[in-house]
């Protein structure tokens, strides 16, 4: 079974910025795709961003322009780094792995919480 260990998570004031890491128990490259979802309280999970094994990203439109997903090959880990955070960002962040014909992996989650 695939672990995603997540870290990184916290409070922060609005304008501030935090930096997630998400650790696969086996290689990135064995992943099409790599990724971050949220959940806010009372409202559906949601895309973030991603990224494939060949580089390629993809951000939801309220991030776009703010936060950044990353791919550390030698620590085999995968980051998104949180810039100009809005108290709208606050939610529970969920890592996602993505293997074909393989059912998706997720993270156990860890809170950002971005107060006004």
């Amino acid at each position: 079974q695939v672990q995603l260990v997540e870290s990184g998570g916290g409070l922060v004031q609005a304008g501030g910025s935090l930096r997630l890491s998400c650790a696969p128990s086996e290689s990135i490259f064995r992943f099409n795709f790599m990724g971050w979802y949220r959940q806010a309280p009372g409202k559906q999970r949601e895309l973030v961003a991603s990224i494939s094994s060949g580089g390629s990203t993809n951000y939801g439109d309220s991030v776009k322009g703010r936060f950044t997903i990353s791919r550390d090959n030698a620590k085999n880990t995968v980051c998104l780094q949180m810039n100009s955070l809005k108290p709208e960002d606050t939610a529970v962040y969920y890592c996602n792995a993505v293997r074909t014909f393989r059912e998706p992996y997720w993270g156990q989650g860890t809170q950002v919480t971005v107060s006004s």
